[in-house]
């Protein structure tokens, strides 16, 4: 039996092995990314929320706007 082909067909898959390894480790790393980035947005939509009730109270408070538009 010759160990030519055979060796071939092993190396190349050792390579691709190692290509979907480094391709795996990738995707972690992107789906941490995108864990914190959904984290980051999550919390300036509270703070943004959180700010327009205040505006409102004081448009209300200072009589800026009126009751029946809201």
């Amino acid at each position: 039996m010759s160990d030519g082909p055979d060796s071939l067909v092993l190396r190349f898959m050792r390579s691709l092995d190692t290509k979907f390894d480094r391709m795996a480790d990738d995707v972690r790393e992107i789906k941490g990314r995108i864990g914190a980035l959904e984290e980051r947005y999550a919390s300036i939509s509270r703070r943004m929320d959180s700010l327009d009730m205040r505006v409102e109270r004081i448009e209300r408070r200072f009589d800026l706007i009126d009751e029946h538009t809201r």
